[in-house]
């Protein structure tokens, strides 16, 4: 199984103003992130309300990335399948494979918890031995699941259960964990960091690959980091980090994770709002938000339509 190398954008689910998924949008979704140089898109996640979602939005979300990969086969389509059943995660994940995504991630269950490591690799098990040639993903957010397992434990109870174990998406800020992780089996298994506003801390660790939300809308901010990364350009590494983290500040000053669609609307592709919960900015809001974002002066490095 390969690692995936660069950014993964953890696409937002397009509504209109009905709240009725726009599936039509997914084609011209899938053409600004290859613009744009993303490497992945990890569908029905946070990001893209996967657990808001019915079964059949999701499904359809599914085929219609999964159609899109013959204009560029080199950008990976992960689907996270779920998390509370199994039963239903081992259908999504069939579905998954018949569809012709590239991977599958599996979420901790988050009502009824796992104790510990190993009940957690046999829940991830059940579901990843349906599909065995599928590469699998655990997606690791203890904040959202509380499930704070540690996964080096993860990986030890997992690595010699699951045969297609491709890595984790670690959306933890347990550098310590991580690291281990990473060297865990000489480097075996692809470690997707998923905090955008620490990626600098994660690249000096030896990430190759993330998974993030601003990545819709920034990815040339990261990219750029990357490169003065890769290129022992420090100073610059750090105030374009910087940057991203003046960027992600909005998110929080507006509310949080709707705040990511008024980002979309900004760059001119309009996505809708939030379900319910999830608490959506207001018109008046948007407008003080618009001058928030231009006071940033970042306006080269938004991903172009």
């Amino acid at each position: 199984m390969n690692k995936i190398e660069g950014l993964i954008a953890a696409p937002f689910a397009p509504f209109d103003n009905k709240g009725e998924v726009v599936y039509d949008k997914i084609p011209a979704y899938f053409d600004l992130l290859s613009k744009n140089k993303i490497a992945g898109a990890f569908i029905n996640g946070s990001t893209g309300e996967g657990v808001s979602l019915s079964q059949k939005e999701k499904a359809k979300i599914t085929e219609m990335w999964a159609a899109q990969k013959p204009k560029n086969n080199e950008l990976k389509i992960i689907n996270l399948v779920g998390g509370t059943s199994f039963v239903e995660c081992i259908e999504t994940a069939k579905h998954s494979e018949e569809a012709g995504v590239d991977a599958i991630a599996i979420l901790a269950p988050y009502y009824f918890k796992p104790g510990n490591a190993v009940q957690l690799a046999e829940f991830c098990a059940k579901i990843a031995e349906a599909v065995p040639q599928m590469p699998v993903y655990f997606y690791h957010i203890p904040v959202l699941t509380g499930c704070y397992v540690p996964m080096f434990d993860f990986l030890k109870a997992a690595a010699p259960t699951i045969p297609n174990l491709a890595g984790i998406k670690f959306t933890h800020e347990d550098f310590m964990d991580f690291q281990t992780c990473l060297n865990f089996e000489n480097g075996k298994f692809d470690m997707l960091w998923g905090r955008d506003e620490n990626l600098l801390s994660a690249l000096v660790l030896g990430v190759r690959g993330g998974v993030g939300s601003t990545y819709n809308y920034a990815a040339p901010l990261y990219y750029r980091l990357i490169e003065a990364f890769d290129k022992g350009n420090l100073p610059q590494t750090r105030n374009l980090q910087q940057q991203s983290i003046d960027m992600i500040r909005l998110l929080g000053k507006y509310g949080g994770i709707a705040t990511g669609k008024a980002f979309m609307k900004y760059i001119d592709f309009d996505c809708g709002e939030f379900r319910l919960p999830i608490k959506n900015m207001t018109a008046e809001s948007f407008e003080e938000f618009k001058k928030d974002v231009k006071a940033l002066d970042m306006e080269n490095l938004f991903s172009v339509l």
